[in-house]
């Protein structure tokens, strides 16, 4: 038995798969009823995974602004 992590199921889900993962999956998946049952609870879920939007946190936002602040200084000091 294969075990496939969520991003397999997803990359498959959203025909992103290679070849031979899309084949691995599509024989599990006639053998395996987690497996489907899983694949189901993933579609269900894939339109609200979907529309999630994900930002930094704004510790990062503001670290990579810092970081750019100093490259720049640093670069006309040159």
């Amino acid at each position: 038995m294969t075990l496939f992590t969520p991003e397999d199921l997803l990359l498959y889900l959203h025909k992103e798969s290679s070849p031979e993962l899309t084949a691995a999956i599509e024989a599990a998946l006639n053998e395996d009823w987690a497996l489907r049952e899983e694949m189901q609870a993933l579609q269900t879920l894939a339109p609200q995974l979907d529309k999630l939007i994900v930002s930094p946190r704004m510790e990062v936002v503001l670290n990579v602004m810092d970081y750019a602040r100093e490259t720049a200084v640093a670069a006309s000091h040159q």
